[in-house]
C-alpha cells in the first residue's frame, strides 16, 4: 500500500482505530468495559460488568466463533448485538485469547465504535461529523495504538503511542519500522508485522523490551490485525499494545518455581544443593545470592530446633553473582561468619520469617559502623536485600541472602514470597542431604572397620587391594574382600558384593565376611563354602522379614533387599592348584607369566540367598608368577559403558607393561601390584564412581620341592618307627634339629591314630615354610575328637598331646578322606626359597 493510496481509505482506518473494548473471563462473565463500548451499545460499566456477555448477542454465537473459542485461538467476524434501547447493531468483532497469571484463558474483545455512531448520545456533538469525532478520539487515546501500511511503515499513532515512543507522528510517518527505531530488541516485533501482512491473519505478540519513554523493561502484549480492502487485499496492520508486566512476572515466578523443583536437590550433597539454590536465583530474581548454614548442618549433624536468638555463627556454603568477580564476597566459601544480633540474617533467624532491607534500613547503618570493611565491600553495593530462613521439619538450618545492585527495582513483597518458596524447597533438600551425609559417614566408618585393616603374612601369594566407596549420590555399598591364611600354606582369596547401600548393607557385609572366615577355618572347599554361605544369607533374609514390618517405609526396602554375590578361590603353593567357585559374581581374570590376560572359566552359580542350590568349583593349575584379579561389578559396569566394554578394558589394564629394551613382546613382570592396582583404577573408573569398587590382586608363588617331604605308609604299626627315622633325617637336612623331638612325637601320635582309626592309603607330609607343618592323611572321613582320658585309660591321649605340643592343629576333609595337621612355630622364616616365577 503506497502512501498516496492511503487517503481514500482513511475513513475505514479511523473506523477501526476508535475501538470499543471489553474483557471476558473463562466463564463468559464480562470483567472490563471501555468508554467507547458504552458509547457503542449504551450500557454503562456498572450495568454490564459481572453479567454474561452472551446476553448481548442478538442471534447467538456464530459457529466459527464457537469453534475458535473451543480451540483457544483468535477470531474476527460480523455479529449482531443488542443496543440498550433495543436496537440491533451489526458490528465487526475481534476476539483475542490471553492468559492470566494463573494460566487461564481471558478473552479480549475489540470492535470499531464508529459503527454505532448514527445518533451521537451527546447533543453537543450533533454538529460534528463522524470522521471528526473518530479523529479526535484516536488522537486522544492513551492506549498504544499504531497503524502501519503494507510495507510496515508508520502511518498513524495514538496519543499513547506518541508518548511511549517519545516521538511525534510527523517524525515517524512513512518511515520503515526498523529504520525509525534502531533497536535490535524490536526485530521480533517487526517480523511479526511482516507475518501479519503476508498471511492476513491476526496475532497476539508478546515481548519484553524497554520503550524509549520508560527507564526499565516492560512486558507487552500486542494485538496485530490486518486491515483488508473489500477485495481481501491487506492494506496495513492495526496494532494495539498493552502492558502485561504483572502477568509476565507472575508467569516468570511460576516458571522459576517449576524449574526449581527439578534443579534444586538433584544430589544428596549439602554443598551442591546449597549452590543450586544460589544459582536458581540468578539472574531472574536477584543479582547476588548466598547460602549460609549452621556448622553442625554442614557436617551432617543435627540442626538447631526452632528460631535462633542473638548472635549467630554460620558457614558460607554457596554464593553466586550475576557477573563473576564483580562483587568480591567478604566471606569466602567454607569460611565461618559471625552475624551480630541486629544484622539482617540474625534478625531473620530470630523471627523465623523472611525479611526485606534496603539502604534506608537503620540496622544497615549500624552494621556498617560495626564492620566498615564489610559495609564498604558488600552492604553498600546493594540497594535492596532479602533474607530467608532455611527451615525444614521444624528445625533451623541456616539463611539465604539475595541482593540487587544491577536491577533498578527494589525487591517487593512478591519477590519475598518467591524467595521464601525457593528457600523452603531447598531447605527440605538440604536436610535430606544432611541426614544422608550423616548416614553415609556412619556407614563408611562401619564398612572400613569391617574390611581387613592389613593383609595377613603368608607365602602363597603376593597381594594388593583397593576399596573405593561409591559417590555421595549413591551411598556406601556392601563390597568387601578378604585374604585368609589356611592350613598347609594355602590361602583363600574372597571378594563379595552385598545388594543395596547404606548402614544396612555395610552391616550385612560384616556378617557375611565373618561367616566366610568361620567356614574357611573349618577347611571347606569353595563350592561347599558357598552352599553354606547361601544358607546364611537365606536365614538373614528370613530373620529380617519380621523386622521390616516394624520399620519406616524407606527402611523396609533396605531390610528386605538381602542378597549378595561372592567369588572364593583357594590356592595351594605346593601343588600350584587354585580351586574357585562363584555365586552370581563376575569371572576372575588370570594373567599368565607370558603376559596373556584372559577370564577363568569358573562355573556360574546363582547369587546368594536363593537357597537350596549347589555351587560347582573349578580347579586350575597356575604357573608361579601368575596374576589373579578378583573384583566387584562397580569396577567394570557403569551407566554410560556396557559391561563387555568394561571387561575388555580390565584385561587391557591388567596386561603387564612391555620392556622397551628387552626382546620384542617380552612382558615386564616386575611391576608392583600396587602400581597395577592404580593403573587399573585410573583406566576404568570416573572421578566419582557410581558404585562401590573392590579390587584384589594376587601374584602366585610356588614352594620349592626341597621344602616338602612325604612318605606313603601301609596300615601297619611297625612302620611308625621307620617314618620317625625318616622325619629325623629330613629335619637334619633342613637344619631344624631343635624341632626333632617334638616333631617325632607329633608324627608318632598322628600316624598311630591313622593306622588305628583310619584306612589306607596313609601318607605323611612335612612342609617347611614360615612354620613347620606336619600332615597325616588317610582314606577315612571320620573326624577325630579331642577328649580327656581318665587315669587308667589305655588310649584317648593322642590328640590331647598333639594339641599341647603344636602351636596350631586341625583337620580338613579331602575328596578321598581327611588330613590331620599340626604346626610348629619356627624362629625364622626361610622365605628365600619360595619360587615366584621369572
Amino acid at each position: 500500500m503506497t502512501m498516496e493510496a492511503c487517503d481514500p481509505i482513511i475513513d475505514d482506518l479511523l473506523g477501526v482505530v476508535n475501538t470499543a473494548t471489553a474483557a471476558v473471563d473463562p466463564h463468559g462473565i464480562i470483567t472490563a468495559w471501555s468508554a467507547p463500548a458504552y458509547q457503542l451499545l449504551g450500557y454503562s460499566p456498572d450495568e454490564i460488568v459481572g453479567k454474561l456477555g452472551i446476553g448481548l448477542l442478538a442471534t447467538g454465537v456464530p459457529g466459527p466463533a464457537r469453534r475458535a473459542v473451543a480451540d483457544q485461538r483468535g477470531w474476527s467476524g460480523k455479529v449482531a448485538v443488542r443496543h440498550r434501547d433495543g436496537r440491533q447493531l451489526d458490528i465487526v468483532l475481534c476476539a483475542y485469547p490471553l492468559r492470566d497469571a494463573a494460566g487461564r484463558i481471558q478473552w479480549f474483545l475489540v470492535a470499531p465504535a464508529a459503527a454505532g455512531y448514527a445518533d451521537p448520545p451527546d447533543d453537543s456533538f450533533g454538529h460534528v461529523g463522524d470522521r471528526t469525532i473518530v479523529e479526535w478520539g484516536f488522537r486522544q487515546a492513551e492506549l498504544f495504538i499504531v497503524i502501519y501500511d503494507s510495507q510496515t511503515r508508520f502511518w498513524r499513532l495514538s496519543a499513547g503511542a506518541k508518548s511511549m515512543l517519545g516521538l511525534d507522528e510527523t517524525d515517524l510517518r512513512g518511515r520503515p519500522f526498523m529504520e525509525a527505531l534502531r533497536n535490535p530488541s524490536y526485530e521480533g516485533f517487526a517480523e511479526q508485522l511482516r507475518q501479519v501482512v503476508e498471511t492476513g491473519r491476526s496475532v497476539v505478540y508478546e515481548n519484553y523490551v524497554r520503550v524509549p519513554s520508560e527507564p526499565r523493561d516492560h512486558a507487552w502484549a500486542t494485538s496485530m490485525s490486518p486491515i483488508k480492502a473489500p477485495d481481501g487485499r491487506v492494506l496495513g496492520v492495526f496494532a494495539a499494545a498493552f502492558d502485561v508486566s504483572e502477568q509476565y512476572w507472575a508467569r516468570q515466578r511460576l516458571a522459576l518455581l517449576d524449574d526449581a523443583s527439578s534443579r534444586i536437590g538433584s544430589t544428596l550433597d549439602v554443598t551442591r544443593t546449597a549452590q543450586e539454590l544460589a544459582d536458581m536465583a540468578i539472574p531472574t530474581l536477584a543479582d547476588w545470592a548466598s547460602v549460609d548454614l549452621l556448622d553442625s548442618v554442614y557436617h551432617g549433624g543435627e540442626p538447631a530446633p526452632g528460631p535462633l536468638a542473638g548472635q549467630v555463627t554460620l558457614r558460607r556454603v554457596a554464593h553466586h553473582c550475576v557477573v563473576d568477580g564483580e562483587l568480591d564476597a567478604v566471606v569466602s566459601l567454607g569460611e565461618l561468619c559471625v552475624y551480630p544480633d541486629f544484622s539482617l540474617p540474625a534478625r531473620c533467624l530470630a523471627t523465623g520469617q523472611p525479611m526485606l532491607s534496603g539502604t534506608a534500613d537503620p540496622d544497615a547503618a549500624r552494621r556498617a559502623a560495626a564492620d566498615p570493611v564489610r559495609a564498604t565491600a558488600s552492604q553498600h553495593a546493594f540497594h535492596s536485600v532479602m533474607a530467608v530462613p532455611l527451615r525444614a521439619r521444624g528445625a533451623t538450618l541456616g539463611v539465604a541472602l539475595f541482593g540487587r545492585h544491577r536491577h533498578a527495582e527494589s525487591f517487593r513483597r512478591d519477590d519475598l514470597v518467591l524467595a521464601e518458596e525457593l528457600g523452603s524447597r531447598a531447605a527440605i533438600s538440604i536436610d535430606n542431604a544432611r541426614r544422608y551425609t550423616r548416614e553415609r559417614t556412619t556407614a563408611l566408618a562401619l564398612q572400613r572397620s569391617l574390611l581387613p585393616q592389613r593383609l595377613p603374612e603368608q607365602t602363597a601369594v603376593e597381594v594388593a587391594s583397593r576399596y573405593l566407596p561409591a559417590s555421595s549420590q549413591v551411598g556406601v555399598g556392601g563390597d568387601w574382600y578378604d585374604v585368609i591364611a589356611m592350613s598347609g600354606t594355602r590361602v583363600a582369596l574372597v571378594v563379595g558384593d552385598v545388594v543395596g547401600h547404606g548402614v544396612h548393607a555395610a552391616a550385612t557385609m560384616g556378617r557375611l565376611r565373618t561367616a566366610v572366615r568361620t567356614l574357611i577355618d573349618i577347611d571347606l572347599y569353595p563350592g561347599e563354602l558357598l552352599t553354606r554361605l547361601d544358607d546364611v544369607v537365606a536365614r538373614l533374609a528370613a530373620d529380617h522379614d519380621g523386622v521390616a514390618g516394624n520399620t519406616a517405609p524407606l527402611e523396609q526396602e533396605a531390610v528386605n533387599d538381602i542378597g549378595a554375590t561372592c567369588l572364593c578361590a583357594v590356592y595351594d603353593p605346593v601343588s600350584r592348584v587354585c580351586t574357585l567357585a562363584r555365586a552370581g559374581h563376575l569371572q576372575p581374570v588370570l594373567v599368565t607369566p607370558d603376559g596373556t590376560a584372559a577370564f577363568l572359566d569358573v562355573p556360574a552359580g546363582p547369587p546368594l540367598g536363593l537357597g537350596g542350590l549347589l555351587f560347582e568349583a573349578a580347579e586350575v593349575e597356575l604357573p608361579a608368577g601368575s596374576l589373579l584379579a578378583l573384583y566387584t561389578d562397580g569396577l567394570v559396569e557403569s551407566r554410560d559403558r556396557d559391561i563387555d566394554v568394561g571387561l575388555e578394558a580390565l584385561c587391557a589394564a591388567l596386561a603387564p607393561l612391555r620392556s622397551g629394551n628387552g626382546p620384542p613382546g617380552q612382558p615386564v613382570l616386575s611391576s608392583s601390584l600396587e602400581a597395577i592396582c592404580d593403573r587399573v583404577l585410573d583406566a576404568l573408573l570416573p572421578e566419582h564412581p557410581a558404585d562401590d569398587v573392590a579390587l584384589l590382586l594376587a601374584r602366585t608363588r610356588a614352594l620349592d620341592a626341597s621344602q616338602v617331604a612325604s612318605w606313603d605308609l601301609p596300615a601297619d604299626p611297625a612302620v611308625v618307627a621307620h617314618v620317625r627315622a625318616g622325619v629325623l633325617r629330613t629335619l637334619g637336612v633342613w637344619g631344624l634339629a631343635e624341632a626333632a623331638s617334638t616333631t617325632e612325637l607329633l608324627v608318632s601320635e598322628l600316624v598311630t591314630n591313622a593306622i588305628r582309626h583310619g584306612r589306607a592309603p596313609i601318607q605323611v607330609r612335612l612342609i617347611r615354610d614360615t612354620a613347620l607343618i606336619c600332615e597325616v592323611s588317610d582314606a577315612s572321613r571320620a573326624a577325630p575328637h579331642l577328649c580327656h582320658a581318665r587315669t587308667f585309660d589305655e588310649s584317648g591321649r593322642g590328640l590331647f598331646l598333639v594339641a599341647q605340643l603344636a602351636a596350631r592343629w586341625g583337620t580338613r576333609q579331602t575328596r578321598d578322606g581327611k588330613i590331620i595337621w599340626a604346626e610348629q612355630a619356627l624362629a625364622a622364616a626361610p622365605r628365600g626359597e619360595v619360587r615366584e616365577g621369572t
